[in-house]
C-alpha cells in the first residue's frame, strides 16, 4: 500500500526494491522505512 502522499516514482521504487530484497510486502516495507526514518530524526535531535 502506498501512503496517500506525493512520493516520487523513484522513491516508491526504492521502497519496493527494499520490500523484495527483505521478503516483505509493500505495507511492511513502508512501515519499516517510516519507523527507521522517524527514529533517525528523533535520535538526531537529541544532544
Amino acid at each position: 500500500m502506498r501512503p496517500n502522499i506525493d512520493i516520487s516514482h523513484t522513491l516508491g521504487g526504492r521502497v519496493k526494491d527494499y520490500a523484495e530484497a527483505n521478503d516483505l510486502d509493500l505495507s511492511e516495507a513502508y512501515t519499516e522505512v517510516l519507523e527507521a526514518g522517524l527514529e533517525a530524526l528523533e535520535t538526531q535531535d537529541q544532544p
